[in-house]
């Protein structure tokens, strides 16, 4: 097997120039847009869309990385969707708090919560998972994750993103059910992974998050995009990056284990940029808590979440009717315009 590439671009902002000159460096070093994707193709980006916090918190993938890759592919002439099924609330609320509405919408890029699950069997232990049939149902899947600290992962780059996939609360259940031993739940999710097959990762590095990570941590500037196809050398290369030994990532560790991807550096080829191992990089790694959450977290959370997604659906209905409203009254007001003449 020839040597995994990860592509490595230096972004120091995300003006929309930056980001679309970096993805087009990053799909020319790969081998080209059209090596992914066809014409024709619907195309799930997934973001991290974890909670709806705004940009300036690096809790989600950055707007212009998900726009930027939107707008390459419609003008491919492929038709991208974004999609995923946030931990709290829902995708149109976190597509809200991003700002990321109107911009997708002038795009004419759908974005869809990924639900509606399909149980699949997946991996060495046929494990029953519910999948989300609109991310199965896609031609293909860009994954576009964020480079985060993680309190109960030490750090997640590439693979967990794909856990989004996992409709709804079902996520926080597989904490329950497999986050008692941690190579179960790292094999769990380099399993879902494998099944979705994302044809190429994209990982959003120019401003990155740590401490105490993957929502409340510290908002800081990397400055790079990182992409590839094995999840494994991205991971690799992200923890190297940020001056973290990759054998000391949980996920890295157990794809070491069952021989998936490659974690050995040396066999790494980087493209693009220059790579120098962040060893003096003051990246804060988050104090660790257990993966596994007690039934009685999962049940809170699932109310919890249900009480955020019927608050988020009342005011979608609200907006309806008051745009209903108003339509009703332009056009009363058109007609009586209309008898005056």
């Amino acid at each position: 097997m020839p040597n995994p590439i990860v592509t490595l671009t230096r972004c120091s902002d995300y003006s929309r120039s930056s980001i679309k000159e970096a993805l087009e460096r990053h799909f020319e070093l790969l081998g080209g847009l059209e090596r992914f994707v066809k014409p024709g193709d619907t195309v799930l980006l997934k973001p991290n869309f974890i909670a709806p916090r705004s940009r300036r918190h690096a809790t989600q993938t950055d707007p212009a990385v998900i726009l930027e890759t939107a707008r390459l592919l419609k003008d491919f002439g492929a038709r991208p969707f974004v999609g995923d099924s946030p931990a709290w609330s829902n995708v149109f609320v976190c597509v809200k708090a991003l700002k990321l509405e109107e911009p997708l919408k002038k795009l004419s890029v759908p974005v869809k919560q990924l639900d509606k699950p399909k149980q699949c069997r997946i991996g060495a232990k046929d494990t029953s998972v519910g999948i989300s049939s609109v991310a199965l149902d896609a031609d293909v899947i860009i994954n576009l994750p964020k480079l985060k600290s993680h309190q109960q992962l030490v750090a997640t780059f590439a693979v967990k993103n794909m856990f989004g996939c996992v409709s709804g609360k079902r996520k926080a259940l597989w904490h329950f059910i497999k986050g008692k031993n941690m190579n179960d739940f790292c094999e769990l999710l380099i399993d879902i992974y494998k099944y979705l097959n994302p044809t190429l990762t994209i990982i959003d590095a120019v401003t990155v998050m740590d401490g105490p990570g993957p929502i409340r941590g510290r908002a800081r500037p990397l400055g790079y995009l990182l992409g590839g196809t094995d999840p494994i050398a991205c991971e690799t290369i992200c923890a190297k990056l940020v001056g973290i030994e990759p054998e000391d990532i949980p996920i890295i560790k157990t794809a070491g284990q069952i021989g998936f991807g490659c974690s050995e550096t040396t066999k790494i080829e980087i493209a693009g940029d220059d790579f120098s191992p962040g060893k003096d990089i003051d990246f804060k790694l988050p104090e660790l808590i257990p993966i596994r959450f007690s039934l009685l977290h999962v049940c809170k959370s699932i109310c919890k979440q249900i009480l955020l997604l019927a608050k988020a659906t009342i005011k979608i209905n609200n907006r309806r009717e008051r745009s209903g409203r108003r339509e009703k009254t332009n056009e009363k007001e058109q007609g009586s315009g209309r008898q005056d003449r």
